[in-house]
């Protein structure tokens, strides 16, 4: 059982004490000068990454409403220009160049009619499968929360379709179980039918918690640690013979270390 958790955790070396894995969370790691790479900052942080016994994730690029999200990073999957593919590139090329586990990307937004943005974002993630096939990367195209009616591959089937639309082996899926219960307003038999449905295509997951209900705070979206929200993780064994990273999204080691007592015991593991 490989267990991560992500870079906004704690610093590299506090990770290294606890987990086997680190998702390096791209938006958050101050690697970007506006909209471009600081090579410099991303040299030295690898530098440090490299004295320890880590595997990768990445995180890349993504749309936030958040006042806190860098503006010039905001990459809509749905709504993509030129800088955008290259933004999302780049983090290909770094997940390649570590050997990474896997690059997680978002969604789109919904931007006037449904089934259109829908099609724009397989036409922008059938690209960008192009580039991650030619760098030899995995992408997960993560869940979102359903809270947010904004979002786009909120329901299991819908993500799934967004999958096999793109068809590529290079394509498959980053189940953020969090963002699920909130979708399944926290009904524990929804949540196992959501995991069962895209079971077949996951590579990474994503683990935190919630009460399984809107609120003011990120719709709900808190990222509490695993066992201090109403996810019932035993779900996880819905998904057969999973060789990848269950990493943690959450904001403090203490958490870190929460979670990963609580994924341990639900799943059996001694």
């Amino acid at each position: 059982m490989i267990i991560g958790a992500s870079s906004f955790a704690g610093s590299l070396s506090e990770l290294s004490d606890e987990v086997r894995s680190v998702e390096l969370y791209i938006p958050k790691m101050h690697v970007y000068n506006g909209p471009r790479l600081d090579r410099d900052v991303l040299s030295t942080i690898l530098d440090e990454l490299s004295t320890l016994n880590l595997m990768t994730s990445i995180h890349a690029p993504y749309s936030a409403q958040s006042s806190t999200y860098p503006k010039d990073l905001q990459v809509d999957t749905a709504n993509m220009e030129p800088k955008d593919f290259r933004l999302m590139r780049e983090s290909i090329e770094l997940a390649a160049s570590l050997g990474s586990k896997a690059v997680v990307l978002h969604p789109g937004r919904i931007t006037g009619d449904r089934e259109l943005s829908f099609m724009n974002m397989v036409s922008n993630l059938k690209q960008l499968a192009v580039q991650a096939a030619d760098f030899g990367v995995m992408l997960g195209l993560e869940n979102k929360e359903g809270t947010d009616p904004t979002n786009l591959c909120c329901q299991a089937e819908e993500l799934m379709a967004a999958v096999e639309a793109v068809n590529s082996d290079n394509l498959n899926i980053t189940l953020d179980i969090g963002h699920a219960n909130l979708t399944c307003d926290g009904d524990p038999e929804e949540l196992r039918t959501f995991v069962r449905t895209v079971a077949p295509r996951v590579i990474h997951m994503h683990m935190h918690d919630n009460n399984g209900r809107w609120t003011s705070t990120y719709d709900g979206d808190e990222h509490l640690a695993p066992g201090k929200g109403t996810v019932d993780y035993t779900v996880l064994k819905e998904i057969h013979n999973y060789r990848g990273i269950y990493n943690l999204e959450v904001f403090s080691m203490t958490e870190v270390i929460q979670g990963k007592t609580t994924l341990m015991n639900c799943l059996d593991i001694i």
